[in-house]
């Protein structure tokens, strides 16, 4: 026999065996990238997006939930009714829930959250989810009934976000570094600066999930996320950190582009509480100052949704302000002199995330062509949450706000902008009593119209939902309706 027989019987016999062999078994892992570590890990005491792009619906539940697309599903409850007034609503939970510890989630846990969340001493960063909510209590271990103070049209929204998870008593001050809640994983491990484990709860009272391990890895550094990628290091990036590689990747036969919508609205805040931030046309001068495009060019690669008010443009209330705020350099230089200020010098604080630190320097460009001189200070995400956020110590600041349907945020009092108009709070009055669909997005308008009219921040863009990930990897967002990354439905297709 030649050594070539010999070699393609060798080959033959491999192949035979290699075919009739057990099949390479399908992967239950995954590896998540973020570009931020969160503070913690309990969604109820901070306003860390970060959070709940770990635990959002895979650790902790609500009673309801956000879908893929942003509609309002069952969660914890598995159905409820409402009252003819739009006081009542009665929640019929699942049956046989129980926390990661082994502990029965009952109506009593129900009413602690909610009782806890609204408390005076609450420091959930979310309150007003909860400010119209008069009274709960249970009515037996499945059935937990919430009376509010006046109607409130998105009580069952406002029960979807991740501030209104449901947790035990006995857990509820631990849940920052060891969180126990009830979904379909359960934390496993946090090594601090690098990731977050989270595993498949055998346990779990739903739908079991089909993986049985995520490690979600904190990659902020856009060159070392490219890097995590092309070595096969992370599987998915859903908001990935470097949009001038993405094309490289997309193109990569292993990866796929995912690019959907957020509910980021990207804005330039301005402290309206400061001079000469206080006078409107001082911030009207500083609107007209920036183009968003090259902002949406230059620190994005293109991926961004122009905005002209703080409303995310695939809503149905979306009303399109942008000829408010045009780039107008020449309109910006009369209103400064109108209002009686040259030589102005204004902090400019700047986050990590590339839409901050990026968009920044161009921001800083285009208001010094007005006369307009910026200090830029880059802060760390803990930095930015204490000063900026929990202080309003600042002048300037750049920002995605990601949280669903959030304007109401321009009601608070102390809130860090500053702003609280009583044009927009009588507005916002009028749609907390408002049922009907209609007559609210009317009203969703007037206040997107409010807003943008006393200029009180500039509205940037919508951000991108750009994203990477493994061709086969399934079931993972498109669009980002909440901050979360929501794996209990993701697979490997093989």
């Amino acid at each position: 026999m030649s050594f070539g027989a010999k070699a393609s019987l060798a080959i033959s016999t491999a192949l035979i065996l290699a075919l009739s062999g057990p099949a390479l078994a399908q992967r239950t892992d995954v590896v998540v990238g973020l570009v931020l570590e969160p503070p913690h890990l309990d969604p109820t005491s901070n306003a860390a997006a970060a959070i709940d792009e770990v635990v959002y619906a895979n650790v902790f539940e609500g009673l309801t939930r956000f879908g893929p697309n942003g509609d309002i599903l069952p969660a914890l409850a598995e159905s409820w009714d409402v009252a003819e007034d739009g006081l009542t609503y009665r929640f019929m939970l699942h049956d046989g829930v129980t926390f990661h510890d082994g502990s029965a989630m009952t109506a009593d846990d129900v009413v602690f959250s909610l009782d806890r969340a609204r408390a005076d001493d609450s420091v959930n960063a979310q309150k007003f989810l909860f400010a119209d909510i008069a009274e709960v209590t249970a009515e037996d271990d499945t059935t937990v009934v919430v009376t509010l103070d006046q109607p409130n049209g998105n009580f069952l929204f406002n029960m979807a976000w991740g501030d209104a998870v449901i947790v035990a008593p006995e857990s509820a001050e631990t849940n920052t570094t060891d969180p126990v809640g009830t979904g379909p994983f359960r934390f496993a491990d946090w090594r601090q600066g690098d990731s977050v484990t989270i595993e498949r709860n055998p346990d779990y009272w739903g739908e079991p999930v089909q993986l049985e391990r995520a490690t979600f890895r904190f990659i902020a550094d856009p060159t070392a996320a490219f890097a995590a990628m092309m070595a096969e290091d992370v599987d998915t990036f859903p908001v990935y950190p470097a949009p001038e590689t993405l094309s490289i990747l997309d193109a990569d036969p292993r990866f796929e582009a995912i690019v959907g919508t957020t509910e980021g609205e990207t804005i330039l805040a301005m402290n309206n509480r400061r001079e000469p931030l206080d006078d409107v046309r001082v911030r009207e001068a500083i609107v007209h100052a920036i183009d968003r495009q090259e902002i949406i060019d230059g620190a994005m690669f293109g991926y961004g949704t122009p905005i002209g008010t703080h409303f995310a443009p695939h809503h149905p209330a979306y009303v399109d302000l942008l000829d408010l705020s045009a780039h107008d350099p020449q309109r910006s230089r009369e209103l400064l002199a109108e209002a009686g200020v040259e030589g102005l010098t204004l902090s400019l604080a700047l986050p990590p995330p590339v839409y901050a630190r990026r968009g920044g320097e161009i921001i800083a460009a285009q208001l010094r062509a007005v006369g307009i001189e910026t200090e830029i200070v880059n802060v760390e995400w803990a930095q930015w949450l204490e000063q900026v956020f929990g202080n309003g110590d600042f002048d300037l600041t750049v920002i995605s706000h990601t949280e669903p349907l959030d304007i109401e945020i321009y009601g608070r009092d102390d809130y860090y902008f500053g702003y609280a108009a009583p044009s927009f709070l009588a507005i916002w009055d009028e749609l907390n009593e408002t049922l009907d669909p209609d007559a609210r997005n009317a009203l969703l308008g007037d206040l997107q119209r409010d807003i943008a009219e006393n200029y009180v921040n500039v509205y940037l863009f919508q951000l991108a939902k750009a994203g990477v990930q493994n061709v086969d990897l399934e079931g993972m967002w498109v669009n980002a309706p909440t901050q979360a990354t929501d794996l209990t439905g993701a697979y490997w297709a093989r």
